[in-house]
Order: C-alpha cells, then sequence, then structure tokens
C-alpha cells in the first residue's frame, strides 16, 4: 500500500496520476482540516474532487464531490468504494477558502 498526500490550494492540484503500465486501487482518501476548530465556523473550508481519465478534461462529469464542508479540526474519508483508475487516469482536488486541508490518497498497485 502507499499514500499520496498535499495540502490543497484555489487550484486545482493532482494528488496521484497513476504511471504508464500501471493500474491503482484507490483504497481510502481522507480530506483533514488542519485548523482548529472554531465555534463561529471561521475554520470551515470545502472541497471539491475529481477522478479524471487519462486524456479527459476536468468536467462535472467526473465530479465525485463538490463543495463538500469541512469544519475545521475535522475530517472527511471517503472509503466507502474502490475506485480502479488506469495509466494516465488522476485525482485532481481544489479548496475554497480558508486554504487549511490536507488530502491524503492510500493506493494499491493493481
Amino acid at each position: 500500500m502507499a499514500i499520496a498526500q498535499k495540502l490543497l490550494s484555489a487550484v486545482d492540484q493532482d494528488i496521484l496520476t497513476v504511471p504508464s503500465g500501471k493500474s491503482y486501487a484507490i483504497t481510502t482518501i481522507m480530506v483533514c482540516n488542519h485548523a482548529g476548530f472554531n465555534p463561529a465556523g471561521t475554520n470551515d473550508t470545502s472541497f471539491d474532487l475529481h477522478f479524471i481519465k487519462d486524456t479527459e478534461p476536468k468536467s462535472n462529469t467526473n465530479m465525485v464531490v463538490k463543495e463538500l464542508p469541512v469544519p475545521g479540526g475535522e475530517t472527511f474519508t471517503f472509503d466507502a468504494e474502490k475506485i480502479i483508475l488506469e495509466a494516465g487516469d488522476k485525482v485532481t482536488s481544489v479548496s475554497q477558502a480558508p486554504l487549511n486541508l490536507a488530502i491524503t490518497v492510500s493506493y494499491l498497485e493493481v
């Protein structure tokens, strides 16, 4: 098992791209709001997530999460299904302000 990790920003970021000749099974995706809890919600933020096929553009067709809110100090876990990605496919994400999200993608080569 391997992991890919990044801090999310306000521009699209490719979190994981499957190399040529490989296939990956995504086992878990975790998005952590590393800012502390604030009762006023000022540390709350949201993100989008896409699974993009090789050579295709990011679009509403490959969006799997849209503007999902993550409160300060909380972690969202996406682990209900295993996603198989082929060579050139990628996991792409973007955050809305404030920029305080970290993403971890756990995967296996299949």
